[in-house]
């Protein structure tokens, strides 16, 4: 059996049957540029990968997931500290992201985007003509 041992326990388990529960932490996420794509990750320990939603509308990435207790209903729940319920995050793409290519996956607990940066947004070579390129187009 597990033992409490938090002397504040009661009072956050008063103040949640007074105020109702507390909301969740945010999802965490880290993101950083590797090559071509942005890469994103998000901490997301015990979602089942079915609840995980994501979509792309006017340059705004929503990624929507759902962990739900894991006791069965009507169980007599003698601890839960593990944040439940909906979790949600919205990312702003810029103009320089393709998002019509993004690619995700989730693993070990974190779900990873790879959004590839837009090829007119890369950086290009110009060619800079010279005296002798000039010379042969008057020709």
């Amino acid at each position: 059996m597990l033992m409490r041992t938090d002397p504040f326990r009661e009072l956050d388990r008063l103040s949640q049957q007074v105020f109702g529960p507390s909301r969740p932490a945010a999802m965490q996420m880290d993101a950083y540029r590797s090559g071509d794509d942005f890469i994103v990750h998000f901490d997301l320990p015990g979602i089942d990968p079915e609840s995980i939603d994501l979509d792309v509308e006017r340059n705004v990435l929503n990624v929507r997931a759902e962990r739900r207790s894991p006791a069965p209903e009507g169980a007599e729940v003698i601890v839960a500290e593990r944040p439940t319920g909906t979790f949600t995050r919205q990312l702003f793409l810029g103009e320089t992201l393709d998002s019509e290519r993004i690619d995700a996956s989730y693993a070990a607990g974190v779900l990873t985007l790879r959004i590839p940066v837009a090829e007119q947004a890369k950086p290009r070579r110009i060619h800079i003509s010279g005296d002798s390129d000039h010379k042969q187009l008057n020709r």
